[in-house]
């Protein structure tokens, strides 16, 4: 589908948080783009309804392209829960590509944390705070625990904060505040 500025938040943004959208971000005049469109296409085709594909011109959607930081295109950015998760700039072969939307149909890291968690009994009221959505506890709870662990310990609450920053995105606040938070911890 063709998003433009007025429908990217409902489209994009919106669709994301109950299926994958991948935004290709091209111009007419891009030869590189007119390669990548059509494996695009096919690929996410080939995931029957898993992946959504949106196109956005970015010399009809400059505020679009600057606002995701698009500087070179074909730009790919992945979105799923209202921000992007994956991107990729330039050609890609099909099974890169196709290994690029397959990334995307699996359980997000903080899926992955809290079913380590589940599986091992560990961390009862990190897994509660989590289930709750409130993440800067749990990564408080996370970081007192790194602060006062062996080596070994360590190792496993940086694992699991990790996790929690790439859910929330390297760009977030908190992902920001808390990794510095645990660099200084650990080092």
């Amino acid at each position: 589908m063709d998003v433009t500025e007025e429908t990217f938040y409902v489209d994009v943004i919106q669709r994301s948080h109950q299926v994958p959208v991948v935004v290709d971000f091209w111009a007419e005049w891009c030869a590189p783009c007119r390669m990548l469109a059509p494996v695009l296409e096919r690929e996410v085709a080939a995931r029957n309804g898993n992946v959504v594909l949106a196109k956005v011109n970015v010399d009809q959607n400059p505020t679009l392209a600057s606002h995701y930081g698009v500087r070179s295109i074909p730009a790919v950015k992945a979105f799923r829960n209202g921000r992007v998760v994956a991107e990729f700039v330039g050609v890609r072969s099909a099974p890169a590509v196709a290994e690029f939307l397959d990334s995307l149909l699996g359980p997000t890291a903080s899926e992955r944390l809290l079913e380590e968690l589940r599986a091992s009994g560990e961390e009862p009221e990190v897994i509660a705070l989590l289930e709750a959505g409130e993440y800067e506890r749990a990564l408080e709870r996370l970081l007192q625990q790194a602060r006062g662990g062996d080596a070994e310990r360590k190792e496993r609450v940086r694992r699991w904060m990790v996790a929690l920053f790439e859910e929330l995105g390297h760009d977030h606040p908190l992902s920001a505040r808390y990794r510095r938070q645990l660099a200084t911890a650990l080092y």
